[in-house]
Protein backbone atom coordinates (compact mmCIF):
# COMPACT_ATOMS: atom_id res chain seq x y z
CA UNK A 1 0.00 0.00 0.00
CA UNK A 2 1.03 3.43 -0.55
CA UNK A 3 2.33 5.22 2.17
CA UNK A 4 3.48 9.28 2.15
CA UNK A 5 6.56 10.17 3.67
CA UNK A 6 5.40 11.26 6.90
CA UNK A 7 5.96 15.06 7.96
CA UNK A 8 3.59 16.01 10.32
CA UNK A 9 4.75 14.38 13.88
CA UNK A 10 3.34 17.88 15.88
CA UNK A 11 0.04 16.67 14.36
CA UNK A 12 0.80 13.24 16.26
CA UNK A 13 3.00 10.82 16.05
CA UNK A 14 3.44 6.86 15.35
CA UNK A 15 2.77 4.88 18.03
CA UNK A 16 5.57 3.38 19.50
CA UNK A 17 6.31 -0.23 18.92
CA UNK A 18 7.36 -0.72 23.15
CA UNK A 19 4.05 0.89 23.45
CA UNK A 20 2.09 -0.77 21.78
CA UNK A 21 3.34 -4.05 23.32
CA UNK A 22 2.54 -2.63 27.44
CA UNK A 23 -1.05 -1.47 26.08
CA UNK A 24 -1.49 -4.94 24.19
CA UNK A 25 -2.45 -6.75 27.89
CA UNK A 26 -5.11 -4.24 28.95
CA UNK A 27 -7.20 -4.36 24.98
CA UNK A 28 -7.58 -8.04 25.20
CA UNK A 29 -7.25 -10.24 28.57
CA UNK A 30 -6.46 -7.98 31.17
CA UNK A 31 -10.04 -5.59 31.25
CA UNK A 32 -11.43 -4.92 34.89
CA UNK A 33 -12.16 -1.81 35.74
CA UNK A 34 -9.60 0.23 38.01
CA UNK A 35 -12.21 1.06 40.68
CA UNK A 36 -13.48 -2.24 41.31
CA UNK A 37 -12.33 -4.17 44.49
CA UNK A 38 -11.75 -7.63 42.98
CA UNK A 39 -8.56 -8.67 41.50
CA UNK A 40 -8.97 -7.29 38.05
CA UNK A 41 -9.61 -3.85 39.22
CA UNK A 42 -6.90 -4.00 41.86
CA UNK A 43 -4.32 -5.02 39.01
CA UNK A 44 -6.07 -2.24 36.41
CA UNK A 45 -5.67 0.17 39.45
CA UNK A 46 -1.75 -0.84 39.84
CA UNK A 47 -1.12 -0.44 35.96
CA UNK A 48 -2.29 3.39 36.02
CA UNK A 49 -0.81 3.79 39.44
CA UNK A 50 2.59 2.63 37.43
CA UNK A 51 1.68 5.13 34.42
CA UNK A 52 1.61 8.11 36.33
CA UNK A 53 4.81 7.11 38.10
CA UNK A 54 6.19 7.07 34.55
CA UNK A 55 4.60 10.17 33.53
CA UNK A 56 5.63 11.96 36.58
CA UNK A 57 9.15 11.03 36.35
CA UNK A 58 9.43 12.27 33.13
CA UNK A 59 8.56 16.06 33.51
CA UNK A 60 10.30 15.82 37.22
CA UNK A 61 6.72 15.84 38.76
CA UNK A 62 5.17 13.63 42.00
CA UNK A 63 2.78 11.47 40.73
CA UNK A 64 0.19 12.69 43.08
CA UNK A 65 0.68 15.84 40.89
CA UNK A 66 -0.45 14.01 37.41
CA UNK A 67 -4.12 14.13 37.10
CA UNK A 68 -5.10 11.99 33.74
CA UNK A 69 -7.64 13.39 31.05
CA UNK A 70 -9.21 12.45 27.42
CA UNK A 71 -6.11 14.54 25.43
CA UNK A 72 -4.51 18.22 25.75
CA UNK A 73 -7.87 19.88 24.81
CA UNK A 74 -9.31 18.53 28.33
CA UNK A 75 -6.59 19.03 30.29
CA UNK A 76 -6.15 22.69 28.79
CA UNK A 77 -9.81 23.42 29.43
CA UNK A 78 -9.87 21.75 32.94
CA UNK A 79 -7.23 24.23 34.08
CA UNK A 80 -8.88 27.42 32.81
CA UNK A 81 -12.54 27.02 33.44
CA UNK A 82 -11.49 24.97 36.68
CA UNK A 83 -9.42 27.30 38.11
CA UNK A 84 -11.10 30.03 37.17
CA UNK A 85 -14.56 28.59 38.68
CA UNK A 86 -12.65 29.01 42.24
CA UNK A 87 -11.73 33.02 41.56
CA UNK A 88 -13.30 35.71 41.54
CA UNK A 89 -13.47 36.94 38.48
CA UNK A 90 -11.14 39.27 36.98
CA UNK A 91 -8.15 39.71 34.88
CA UNK A 92 -7.31 36.71 32.74
CA UNK A 93 -4.20 36.28 29.79
CA UNK A 94 -3.36 33.71 27.26
CA UNK A 95 -1.09 34.72 24.15
CA UNK A 96 -2.54 35.59 21.24
CA UNK A 97 -0.87 32.64 19.19
CA UNK A 98 -1.86 29.70 21.70
CA UNK A 99 -3.65 26.57 20.42
CA UNK A 100 -7.46 26.97 20.61
CA UNK A 101 -8.13 25.11 23.47
CA UNK A 102 -6.83 27.39 25.55
CA UNK A 103 -7.84 30.79 23.77
CA UNK A 104 -11.46 29.54 23.24
CA UNK A 105 -12.11 28.38 27.08
CA UNK A 106 -10.81 31.74 27.91
CA UNK A 107 -13.25 33.20 25.67
CA UNK A 108 -16.05 32.01 27.23
CA UNK A 109 -14.86 33.14 30.45
CA UNK A 110 -15.77 36.29 29.16
CA UNK A 111 -19.37 35.76 29.68
CA UNK A 112 -18.83 34.99 33.67
CA UNK A 113 -17.53 38.20 33.78
CA UNK A 114 -13.84 37.83 33.29
CA UNK A 115 -11.55 40.13 31.63
CA UNK A 116 -9.79 38.57 28.77
CA UNK A 117 -6.09 40.34 27.21
CA UNK A 118 -4.67 38.40 25.02
CA UNK A 119 -0.80 38.79 24.97
CA UNK A 120 1.15 40.65 22.22
CA UNK A 121 4.01 38.39 20.75
CA UNK A 122 6.39 39.95 18.20
CA UNK A 123 7.34 39.34 14.49
CA UNK A 124 9.21 36.26 15.74
CA UNK A 125 6.56 34.81 17.66
CA UNK A 126 8.01 35.70 21.10
CA UNK A 127 5.94 37.27 23.75
CA UNK A 128 6.14 40.81 23.15
CA UNK A 129 7.66 41.37 27.13
CA UNK A 130 6.50 45.74 26.71
CA UNK A 131 2.96 43.89 26.50
CA UNK A 132 3.62 41.50 29.00
CA UNK A 133 5.00 43.55 31.73
CA UNK A 134 2.17 46.22 31.29
CA UNK A 135 -0.42 43.51 31.47
CA UNK A 136 1.13 42.24 34.81
CA UNK A 137 0.60 45.65 36.16
CA UNK A 138 -2.74 44.95 35.78
CA UNK A 139 -2.31 41.71 38.35
CA UNK A 140 -4.20 39.10 36.42
CA UNK A 141 -5.39 36.32 38.03
CA UNK A 142 -4.52 33.53 35.28
CA UNK A 143 -1.95 33.48 32.77
CA UNK A 144 -1.37 30.49 30.00
CA UNK A 145 1.28 30.74 27.71
CA UNK A 146 2.26 28.03 25.43
CA UNK A 147 5.82 26.26 25.80
CA UNK A 148 6.50 25.91 22.18
CA UNK A 149 3.86 26.79 19.15
CA UNK A 150 2.32 23.80 17.57
CA UNK A 151 2.75 26.05 14.09
CA UNK A 152 5.76 27.53 14.07
CA UNK A 153 7.83 25.53 16.83
CA UNK A 154 8.90 28.56 18.45
CA UNK A 155 9.74 28.29 22.53
CA UNK A 156 8.76 30.90 25.07
CA UNK A 157 11.10 31.50 27.82
CA UNK A 158 8.10 30.54 30.15
CA UNK A 159 10.55 30.39 33.37
CA UNK A 160 11.22 33.40 32.94
CA UNK A 161 7.62 34.99 32.40
CA UNK A 162 6.43 32.76 35.67
CA UNK A 163 9.19 34.25 37.35
CA UNK A 164 7.83 37.54 36.68
CA UNK A 165 4.24 37.08 37.58
CA UNK A 166 4.48 35.49 40.22
CA UNK A 167 4.93 38.47 42.25
CA UNK A 168 1.26 39.41 41.01
CA UNK A 169 -0.45 36.06 42.48
CA UNK A 170 -1.03 34.75 39.33
CA UNK A 171 -1.76 31.18 38.60
CA UNK A 172 0.62 30.64 35.88
CA UNK A 173 -0.44 27.73 33.13
CA UNK A 174 1.84 26.43 30.43
CA UNK A 175 0.97 23.96 27.62
CA UNK A 176 4.23 21.62 26.87
CA UNK A 177 2.13 19.17 24.69
CA UNK A 178 4.09 20.09 21.53
CA UNK A 179 7.58 20.75 23.80
CA UNK A 180 7.85 17.44 25.38
CA UNK A 181 9.84 14.98 23.84
CA UNK A 182 11.46 17.75 21.89
CA UNK A 183 13.37 19.80 24.69
CA UNK A 184 13.29 19.25 28.34
CA UNK A 185 10.52 19.71 30.57
CA UNK A 186 10.75 19.73 34.01
CA UNK A 187 7.87 21.06 36.19
CA UNK A 188 9.94 20.75 39.75
CA UNK A 189 11.92 23.66 37.98
CA UNK A 190 9.15 25.34 36.74
CA UNK A 191 7.24 24.78 39.57
CA UNK A 192 9.81 26.44 42.12
CA UNK A 193 9.72 29.79 40.08
CA UNK A 194 6.18 30.02 39.66
CA UNK A 195 4.86 27.72 36.98
CA UNK A 196 1.40 26.07 38.85
CA UNK A 197 0.02 23.41 35.86
CA UNK A 198 1.69 22.28 32.34
CA UNK A 199 0.04 20.55 30.31
CA UNK A 200 0.81 17.18 28.43
CA UNK A 201 -0.24 14.44 25.75
CA UNK A 202 0.49 10.95 24.54
CA UNK A 203 0.16 10.97 20.66
CA UNK A 204 2.92 13.67 20.63
CA UNK A 205 5.73 11.47 22.16
CA UNK A 206 4.75 8.12 20.34
CA UNK A 207 2.00 7.06 22.55
CA UNK A 208 -1.45 6.38 21.95
CA UNK A 209 -4.40 9.32 21.52
CA UNK A 210 -7.01 9.39 24.05
CA UNK A 211 -4.37 9.81 26.88
CA UNK A 212 -3.04 13.27 28.19
CA UNK A 213 -2.40 14.47 31.75
CA UNK A 214 -2.15 18.06 33.81
CA UNK A 215 0.28 18.28 35.92
CA UNK A 216 -0.99 20.34 39.04
CA UNK A 217 0.44 22.03 41.85
CA UNK A 218 -1.70 20.36 44.65
CA UNK A 219 -1.76 23.69 46.28
CA UNK A 220 -4.12 24.85 43.57
CA UNK A 221 -7.56 24.77 43.69
CA UNK A 222 -9.73 23.48 40.11
CA UNK A 223 -13.20 22.49 40.05
CA UNK A 224 -14.02 19.67 37.88
CA UNK A 225 -15.70 20.10 34.43
CA UNK A 226 -16.53 16.22 34.28
CA UNK A 227 -18.77 15.27 37.57
CA UNK A 228 -19.57 11.48 38.37
CA UNK A 229 -17.40 9.37 40.62
CA UNK A 230 -14.54 10.91 41.42
CA UNK A 231 -11.57 9.55 39.54
CA UNK A 232 -8.16 11.66 39.54
CA UNK A 233 -8.76 12.77 43.26
CA UNK A 234 -12.30 14.23 42.25
CA UNK A 235 -10.89 16.41 39.29
CA UNK A 236 -11.74 14.13 36.22
CA UNK A 237 -14.53 11.84 36.84
CA UNK A 238 -15.05 9.01 33.80
CA UNK A 239 -13.54 5.15 33.93
CA UNK A 240 -10.31 5.25 33.17
CA UNK A 241 -8.92 4.78 29.43
CA UNK A 242 -6.61 1.62 30.69
CA UNK A 243 -4.55 0.81 27.94
CA UNK A 244 -4.28 4.39 26.72
CA UNK A 245 -2.49 5.64 30.16
CA UNK A 246 -0.44 2.27 30.34
CA UNK A 247 0.83 3.31 26.39
CA UNK A 248 1.17 7.31 28.09
CA UNK A 249 3.25 5.57 30.66
CA UNK A 250 5.19 3.51 28.31
CA UNK A 251 6.14 6.51 26.37
CA UNK A 252 7.12 8.99 28.77
CA UNK A 253 9.86 5.88 29.37
CA UNK A 254 11.11 6.25 25.76
CA UNK A 255 11.90 9.93 26.04
CA UNK A 256 15.34 10.06 26.99
CA UNK A 257 15.51 8.48 22.99
CA UNK A 258 13.96 11.41 21.27
CA UNK A 259 15.63 13.82 23.25
CA UNK A 260 18.83 12.07 22.41
CA UNK A 261 17.53 12.46 18.44
CA UNK A 262 17.42 16.52 18.65
CA UNK A 263 20.95 16.71 17.03
CA UNK A 264 20.03 15.11 14.28
CA UNK A 265 16.65 16.43 13.86
CA UNK A 266 18.22 20.09 13.59
CA UNK A 267 20.78 18.70 11.27
CA UNK A 268 17.42 18.06 9.15
CA UNK A 269 15.51 21.24 9.59
CA UNK A 270 19.10 23.12 8.51
CA UNK A 271 18.83 21.00 5.21
CA UNK A 272 15.19 21.57 4.63
CA UNK A 273 15.41 25.68 5.41
CA UNK A 274 18.64 25.73 3.29
CA UNK A 275 16.68 24.04 0.36
CA UNK A 276 13.39 26.39 0.91
CA UNK A 277 15.72 29.80 0.67
CA UNK A 278 16.82 28.66 -2.50
CA UNK A 279 13.14 28.32 -3.89
CA UNK A 280 12.41 32.18 -2.00
CA UNK A 281 10.28 30.65 0.97
CA UNK A 282 9.43 32.78 4.00
CA UNK A 283 10.47 31.13 6.63
CA UNK A 284 8.10 31.87 10.12
CA UNK A 285 9.81 32.68 13.36
CA UNK A 286 13.69 31.74 11.69
CA UNK A 287 15.42 33.87 14.18
CA UNK A 288 13.74 32.53 17.43
CA UNK A 289 14.69 29.42 19.41
CA UNK A 290 12.36 26.95 18.02
CA UNK A 291 11.61 23.49 18.61
CA UNK A 292 14.51 20.89 16.48
CA UNK A 293 12.11 19.50 14.08
CA UNK A 294 9.45 22.12 12.84
CA UNK A 295 9.39 24.76 9.85
CA UNK A 296 6.53 26.76 9.22
CA UNK A 297 7.29 28.51 5.52
CA UNK A 298 5.25 30.19 2.74
CA UNK A 299 6.26 30.46 -0.75
CA UNK A 300 5.47 33.29 -3.05
CA UNK A 301 1.88 33.19 -4.56
CA UNK A 302 1.01 29.59 -3.73
CA UNK A 303 -1.79 28.75 -1.41
CA UNK A 304 -1.14 26.30 1.55
CA UNK A 305 -3.96 24.36 1.41
CA UNK A 306 -3.46 23.62 -2.14
CA UNK A 307 0.30 22.99 -2.19
CA UNK A 308 -0.58 20.32 1.02
CA UNK A 309 -2.82 18.54 -1.12
CA UNK A 310 -0.24 18.89 -4.48
CA UNK A 311 2.46 17.62 -1.83
CA UNK A 312 0.19 14.47 -0.25
CA UNK A 313 -0.47 13.01 -3.91
CA UNK A 314 3.22 13.09 -5.02
CA UNK A 315 3.71 11.30 -1.74
CA UNK A 316 4.16 13.52 1.38
CA UNK A 317 2.08 14.22 3.99
CA UNK A 318 2.30 17.39 5.82
CA UNK A 319 0.03 20.33 6.93
CA UNK A 320 -0.99 24.03 5.99
CA UNK A 321 -1.50 24.28 10.08
CA UNK A 322 -2.88 22.75 12.83
CA UNK A 323 -4.56 19.67 11.94
CA UNK A 324 -7.03 20.19 14.17
CA UNK A 325 -8.40 23.35 12.99
CA UNK A 326 -7.68 22.47 9.74
CA UNK A 327 -11.27 23.38 8.68
CA UNK A 328 -11.17 26.91 9.08
CA UNK A 329 -10.77 28.72 6.21
CA UNK A 330 -8.69 31.74 7.83
CA UNK A 331 -5.57 32.64 8.14
CA UNK A 332 -3.46 31.12 11.25
CA UNK A 333 -4.37 33.49 13.92
CA UNK A 334 -1.18 32.28 15.06
CA UNK A 335 1.32 34.21 12.43
CA UNK A 336 -1.65 37.22 12.30
CA UNK A 337 -1.00 37.04 15.79
CA UNK A 338 3.17 37.72 14.71
CA UNK A 339 2.26 40.69 12.16
CA UNK A 340 2.51 38.16 8.81
CA UNK A 341 -0.18 39.84 5.82
CA UNK A 342 -3.18 37.78 5.74
CA UNK A 343 -2.28 36.76 1.75
CA UNK A 344 1.00 35.53 2.94
CA UNK A 345 -0.37 33.29 5.88
CA UNK A 346 -2.69 31.98 3.54
CA UNK A 347 0.07 30.05 2.14
CA UNK A 348 1.89 28.90 5.25
CA UNK A 349 2.68 24.66 5.27
CA UNK A 350 4.16 23.52 8.54
CA UNK A 351 7.14 20.58 7.62
CA UNK A 352 7.41 18.83 11.26
CA UNK A 353 9.78 15.68 11.60
CA UNK A 354 10.48 12.72 13.47
CA UNK A 355 13.26 11.17 14.74
CA UNK A 356 12.77 8.22 11.61
CA UNK A 357 12.91 10.54 9.09
CA UNK A 358 16.32 10.52 7.09
CA UNK A 359 18.01 13.64 5.03
CA UNK A 360 17.44 11.57 1.73
CA UNK A 361 13.52 11.88 2.66
CA UNK A 362 14.67 15.73 3.13
CA UNK A 363 15.96 15.72 -0.01
CA UNK A 364 13.30 13.95 -2.16
CA UNK A 365 10.96 16.26 -0.41
CA UNK A 366 12.52 19.60 -1.86
CA UNK A 367 13.08 18.26 -5.57
CA UNK A 368 8.89 17.56 -5.34
CA UNK A 369 8.68 20.89 -3.82
CA UNK A 370 10.43 22.88 -6.21
CA UNK A 371 8.84 20.24 -9.67
CA UNK A 372 5.37 21.12 -7.87
CA UNK A 373 6.09 24.69 -7.46
CA UNK A 374 6.85 25.48 -11.20
CA UNK A 375 4.23 23.61 -12.10
CA UNK A 376 1.28 25.52 -9.75
CA UNK A 377 2.91 28.56 -11.01
CA UNK A 378 2.97 27.88 -14.57
CA UNK A 379 -1.05 27.00 -13.75
CA UNK A 380 -0.83 30.22 -12.46
CA UNK A 381 0.49 31.72 -15.24
CA UNK A 382 -1.91 30.55 -17.66
CA UNK A 383 -4.95 31.20 -15.61
CA UNK A 384 -4.12 34.98 -15.63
Amino acid sequence: MFAPVYFDHNATTPLEPAVFDAMLPWLTGHFGNASSRHDYGRAARRAIDEARSQVAAAVGAHPTEVVFTSGGSEANNLLIKGAASCLTPGLLAVSAIEHPCVIKPAEQLTRRGWRLHKIAVDAQGRIDIDDYQALLAQRPKLVSVMLANNETGVLQDVASLATQSRATGALFHTDAVQAIGKVAVDFRRLNAVGVTALTLSAHKIGGPQGAAALVLDKRVEVEPQIAGGGHERGLRSGTENVAAIVGFGAACELLEQRLTAAPRLIGLRLQLESGLRTMGATLFGEAAERLPNTVCFALPEVDGETLVGQLDRAGFALASGAACSSANPEPSHVLRAMGVPAELARGAVRVSLGYANTAAQVADFLTTLQSTLCQLQRLTAMAV
